[in-house]
């Protein structure tokens, strides 16, 4: 079952008491059904009990109507109709309609109290809306082939600070709510309270997944540049030791470049605590750069140096213009 019918349902099951909102809903099912004119209602719909409840409805305002199943290739649809003419007569004069209005539009004298605008928009819901299952996205849509009508019911939503928006897809308008909140709103105040909670639950639970996602990635980001200085240190340790020139750094630096090529991939704060007495991460960090500078001062000398014959000139040590390192 989607989560759509699960909505659906969930607002079926509650009860409508007073004679004024049944009457508010039954005018919904006509508003929002296949047609509504002097030819009498039709609802189609794939869910059952809809086509049943809407029956109960006009039964109860004394208005007869029929439920039919059809077989569709897509699966079953259900009808609900009134098209006998004594009970088309009696549901035009139940809702103040002639049935032969070029636009159909929406009577507000047929809310006689705010529970009916309640059982109005969530019949509403029953014969056209729809809703996404919150695990992919937030986002609830009444579709009407009524442009007036369309146009009245966002008026409704947005009274009621639902925030609808309304666009043409498709030839159908489309009144749709996407932020999560909002939906949570609306579905609570049509009677799908559980719904609501379902949403609020897939959100804190997105919330909390976003939030793992950045955390984890931020330390992977971390964590490879950490890895990435470590690698570029002991790539300078290498070069100094390959030249001879590691033994001439001040021992400081001497120090540190053997506890790292002796831990290769330990973090520098641990790293730090091996020293005897131990240094700070930050004096530790300034050691490393000394030496990856002492390395590049000996790579940039050996490119620069020119191609002699006979006896070249004894290389200046690499570290003997650096001073002792702060402890």
């Amino acid at each position: 079952m989607s989560f759509s019918q699960e909505v659906k349902n969930e607002i079926l099951r509650r009860k409508i008491s007073k004679p004024c909102c049944n009457m508010a809903a039954a005018y919904a099912v006509a508003c929002f059904g296949k047609y509504f004119d002097d030819r009498g209602v039709v609802l189609q719909t794939e869910n059952e009990g809809v086509a049943t409840f809407a029956q109960k409805l006009y039964r109860r305002c004394g208005v007869q109507g029929t439920v039919l199943s059809k077989e569709r290739t897509t699966g079953p649809v259900y009808e609900f109709s009134v098209k006998d003419p004594a009970e088309v007569a009696k549901l035009l004069t139940l809702f103040g309609h002639t049935g032969k209005e070029p636009t159909l539009r929406i009577r507000p004298e047929n809310f006689k109290c705010q529970s009916c605008m309640q059982a109005f928009i969530s019949t509403a819901f029953l014969c056209c809306g729809t809703m996404t299952d919150p695990e992919k996205s937030y986002n609830l849509e009444f579709l009407s082939t009524r442009h007036y009508l369309s146009q009245q019911l966002e008026a409704m939503l947005a009274e009621h600070d639902f925030h609808p928006h309304r666009a043409l897809r498709k030839g159908a308008n489309t009144i749709y709510i996407k932020a999560a909140d909002h939906i949570e709103d609306l579905l609570t105040f049509m009677g799908a309270g559980g719904a609501a909670m379902r949403i609020m639950n897939q959100r804190l639970y997105n919330e909390m997944r976003n939030k793992t996602n950045r955390l984890s990635n931020c330390e992977t980001a971390n964590m490879g540049k950490t890895v990435q200085a470590a690698v570029q240190v002991r790539l300078a340790i290498e070069m100094l030791e390959e030249a001879g020139a590691l033994e001439t750094l001040p021992k400081p630096l001497q120090q540190a470049a053997r506890l790292r090529m002796q831990y290769p991939e330990m973090p520098l704060a641990k790293l730090a605590e091996k020293f005897d007495p131990p240094v700070s991460k930050a004096g530790l960090s300034h050691r490393f750069k000394r030496i990856q500078e002492a390395a590049a001062r000996l790579n940039a000398a050996a490119s620069a140096q020119p191609e002699e014959q006979g006896n070249p000139k004894e290389p200046e040590p690499a570290g003997q213009d650096i001073a002792p390192s702060p402890q």
